[in-house]
Formats: C-alpha cells, structure tokens, sequence
C-alpha cells in the first residue's frame, strides 16, 4: 500500500471519516520524503495533540507524523506550494554501510566532483527543463495538476510548460558522501534524478560542464543523462 493509503486508512479509523490525504507530491518506490506535507479535511472533534499522538501510534514504523496544524480551508498542500528542496545523497566509498544501503546511492567510481559542481551551477535560474523530464505518455496530464511521483510540479496548477525556476543547484563532499541539492519552484517528473544522471555523465567525462546549457535548449531527454537510482533521493523541504 501507498503512504497515501496507509495514511488515508488510519486518519479514517480514528476519526470515523472516510478521507483522501492530499501529499505536496508522491514518492516513487525507494525515494524518501523528510518534510512530506499532507492536506486533509475533518469534522472531527480529537484535539491536534491527541490526533498526533494516536495517528502515530497506529502508523507503521517506517511513517512519522511530526506536526498536526490547522490551516485555512483553502490550503492544499501541492496546489498551495511556492517552492520545494530535494537532496541527493551519492556514497563514494568502496563499501557502503549496511544500515546506509537502501538510503543512498553507491557510486565508488572515479568522478571529477568539481565539474559536476560546475555543471550544476549552470542550472540556476529560468529554464525550460523538457530535456530532463520523465517522457511518458500521462506526463502532460501531471504537468496540469495530475501528479504522480515526488518530482512532479509542486504548484502544477501554476506551470503549464515545463519551465521551471532553479535557486540553489549545488553539489558538496560531506565526509564520504556526495550531496546534491537543488531548491526550486517546481519539478517535472524524474526532474532531479535525470538532472544527477546528467551530472554524473559529467564526472565521467562523457560531458562537459559547458554542454549543459546546449542540453537545456534542445529540449529533448534524449539529450540528457539517464535517470539515476531513487534511494539516493529527499525531499526536504516544502515552501508555503
């Protein structure tokens, strides 16, 4: 079962309500969310404590509700959101850790690290990000308000191309783990992992920094890098 039916089906055993939470965007199998936001609406009369509390106590291990808040009715939690961050977490050693395994992704192969920095940079700002998006045939029906992973457009209602505004693209070595983050109004599907598959072509050497640009205009995911793997990628954070 999903995160959003898990969640539907304990809201529903507490409060006696039948519910369809909202989520700002959805996981793909193996992807984890640390600041997902949900949107439902309740009659009932369980103080915000308690619903916390209860909700928590009847969830599987592996979900954690962390806030329970009221909000003006007319929040929703992908339509209402201004921006979102993701991080993408690459284990660069020879032998990933076992309790690290299913949480980042191992690449312990020679990569130039500062040209992927490089190449990251040129991302920033305004962009038509057709070349980095998942191409399948519902992708024009999530790009309208339909999404169906953690990477479709946080505000789709708001984006009827795929252009999107980048803030922060950055890669950093922390300890034995090279990170990606990226901060954005909004992400077409598969955006950020076809994004690090670009980028790590780069650390190969199959690409250079300059070629980003070039890809960004051809418009074509041909164009671009292949996906890579789910388990090394967050979402972090949602904006409101």
């Amino acid at each position: 079962m999903t995160v959003q039916g898990t969640l539907a089906e304990v809201i529903g055993r507490v409060t006696g309500e039948k519910v369809l939470p909202q989520g700002s965007g959805r996981t793909d199998a193996g992807v984890h969310a640390l600041a997902q936001v949900a949107s439902f609406r309740t009659a009932s009369p369980i103080p915000l404590r308690n619903l916390l509390i209860v909700l928590n106590d009847r969830l599987p291990p592996s979900i954690r509700v962390l806030r329970v808040e009221e909000v003006p009715d007319d929040f929703h939690a992908r339509h209402s959101a201004q921006g979102k961050t993701y991080r993408y977490r690459m284990y660069r050693e020879a032998i990933v850790p076992p309790f690290l395994a299913n949480f980042v992704t191992h690449y312990p192969y020679p990569l130039d690290e500062d040209a992927m920095a490089a190449a990251a940079g040129l991302v920033i700002g305004e962009h038509d990000f057709t070349s980095f998006a998942a191409v399948d045939p519902d992708s024009a029906e999530r790009s309208a308000g339909s999404p169906a992973s953690i990477e479709d457009a946080s505000v789709a209602v708001k984006h009827a191309t795929n252009v999107r505004t980048i803030y922060r693209s950055e890669f950093q070595r922390l300890g034995d783990e090279l990170v990606y983050t990226v901060r954005g109004n909004g992400f077409l599907h598969h955006m950020v992992r076809n994004l690090v598959g670009t980028f790590l072509l780069v650390g190969k050497g199959t690409l250079k920094a300059e070629d980003i640009p070039r890809i960004l205009a051809a418009k074509n995911r041909s164009s671009a890098g292949a996906t890579a793997p789910a388990e090394g990628l967050y979402l972090v954070e949602v904006e409101y």
